[in-house]
């Protein structure tokens, strides 16, 4: 398959790394709720349940049959809709909402989600996750035609594309807006009449439905939202997933699904198991949790360590280390304890104190550790620092030894579809080969999981090259560009450029 080639003005926005930051990030949560009086106050439940997705901003746009209405806030959403004032203000039996990741730049509240255009027939008000790999092009394309820009997200330019569009319906012209675009996206979208959702035509990012009763009314309502966690919130039954490629249209007639794209294997993101979604969610029919276990089971087996402890790194290593404990016969200890109150910020002390980052997150249980062999076990290593300041406070906590077990392989190749990787110069594992990696961490040893051993946890007897089950070119650099020619689209890939995204 093809490579994607980073545009030339990749280096200048410094790739989509966030300084210090040693997490992939995913690209934000969306919600949409319709025909349920209690429309604002669920979506806002559903965004909470989505904050992990997404925690810089948080926005809500409903609809009370003759008006639409907005609050877009910067912060997490229990800090933002809270009061029953807001909520108040959100009026009516459907809203959409947003959770907020950006990739680079500050946040600014005009590029908080959803947006909303006044079109020539309606009012539209639009949600995204993922990321426009052909964003820029299109931009360029629109601005240079007269289109004025109000954010610097790619969002917007599916608003330019609606609106320009000569189709007669408002579904119609949605449609035409999403042959125009490429990369992975999940949206949600409110009109005068209809809630509609979208998911990008190999599945990348997810995005499901549900179905909701309302007490007050007695009558049934549906909900669309980026993961199942979201629909066990607010009381909702999952009905299923939006399929790859996939429009549904929501109204007061009930459901319609198109199907405007060819037919194409599913290629969701393998990310959305290893690290995105909530362990209670349920991704393709697998629940997330047992697949992490899975992933650990695989590891064992792939690489066992002669240890005395099994000790995750929390929270992202613990159901892989529970099936790294189970298949391996280790006791599994918690050697390492999470402070879960630490905010974005913190007045770092003037006199040096070693690790101070990791030590505000992570404490070493030395009574456990001291004199002991151990395997730290994680769910990934995107530039390892964070793995070596963990390793070196084992280390200071009394370790014997210390071995790394990495539950993914090795992380070589940057995103384009909605998660935010460092440039591939920041990857560990571009740099290094495993024993070089090792080095710099400081581990007794080192394994990652292998891609077929990723494969098997998720029930398949391993990757198959010729047409892969997931979407994994951050592992093998095999990006799903062949999109290009199955689909009739227009150019390759690009990334994009945005000075802020989502």
């Amino acid at each position: 398959m093809a490579r994607v080639e980073k545009d030339p003005e990749y280096s200048r926005t410094g790739g989509y790394s966030r300084l210090g930051d040693d997490r992939l990030r995913e690209e934000c949560g969306v919600f949409g709720i319709f025909g349920h009086s209690e429309a604002a106050t669920l979506t806002a439940l559903g965004l909470h349940a989505l904050q992990h997705r997404g925690q810089e901003a948080a926005g809500i746009v409903s609809f009370d049959g003759r008006h639409f209405h907005s609050e877009r806030r910067l912060g997490l959403v229990g800090d933002n809709f809270n009061k029953r004032s807001v909520i108040r203000r959100l009026k009516g039996d459907r809203a959409i909402g947003h959770n907020r990741y950006s990739t680079s730049g500050d946040t600014i509240l005009r590029n908080v989600q959803p947006l909303f255009a006044d079109l020539s027939t309606t009012g539209f008000a639009l949600g995204h996750n993922g990321n426009l790999t052909n964003a820029v092009t299109l931009r360029r394309e629109l601005i240079s035609s007269g289109a004025i820009f109000q954010s610097t997200t790619d969002t917007e330019v599916i608003l330019h594309l609606i609106s320009r569009s000569q189709k007669r319906r408002v579904i119609e012209r949605f449609v035409e807006a999403l042959r125009q675009i490429e990369g992975g996206y999940g949206l949600v979208c409110l009109t005068n009449e209809i809630m509609i959702g979208a998911r990008d035509p190999v599945g990348i990012r997810p995005l499901v439905l549900g179905s909701i009763l309302d007490d007050k009314t007695g009558k049934s309502g549906y909900v669309l939202a980026s993961e199942t966690c979201a629909l066990d919130i607010v009381g909702a039954r999952f009905v299923r997933e939006l399929e790859n490629g996939e429009v549904v249209v929501i109204s007061a007639d009930g459901i319609e699904s198109h199907r405007p794209f060819p037919q194409h294997p599913p290629r969701p993101c393998i990310f959305e198991y290893i690290y995105f979604a909530r362990p209670d969610s349920i991704v393709a029919g697998r629940s997330v949790y047992e697949m992490r276990k899975q992933m650990g089971v695989e590891l064992a087996r792939e690489a066992p360590a002669d240890v005395d402890l099994i000790v995750p790194i929390p929270d992202s290593g613990v159901p892989a280390a529970i099936g790294y404990s189970r298949t391996s016969g280790l006791p599994y200890e918690l050697g390492i304890i999470r402070n879960h109150y630490v905010g974005r910020t913190f007045i770092e002390p003037k006199q040096k104190i070693r690790a101070f980052g990791v030590k505000l997150k992570h404490s070493a249980n030395a009574h456990i550790i001291r004199g002991k062999r151990i395997v730290l076990i994680d769910d990934s290593v995107v530039r390892g620092t964070t793995s070596q300041k963990i390793v070196e406070l084992m280390y200071d906590a009394g370790a014997r030894e210390v071995h790394m077990r990495i539950a993914c392989p090795p992380i070589r190749h940057s995103d384009y579809y909605g998660i935010d990787t460092p440039s591939v110069e920041e990857l560990l594992a571009a740099r290094h080969d495993i024993e070089g990696m090792r080095k710099v961490m400081g581990a007794t040893s080192l394994s990652f999981l292998s891609v077929d051993g990723l494969y098997r946890a998720a029930g398949f007897p391993g990757r198959d090259p010729k047409q892969p089950q997931f979407t994994d070119h951050c592992f093998t650099g095999e990006y799903p560009t062949h999109l290009t020619d199955k689909l009739g689209l227009t150019e390759q890939p690009q990334l994009s450029l945005l000075a802020e995204k989502r």
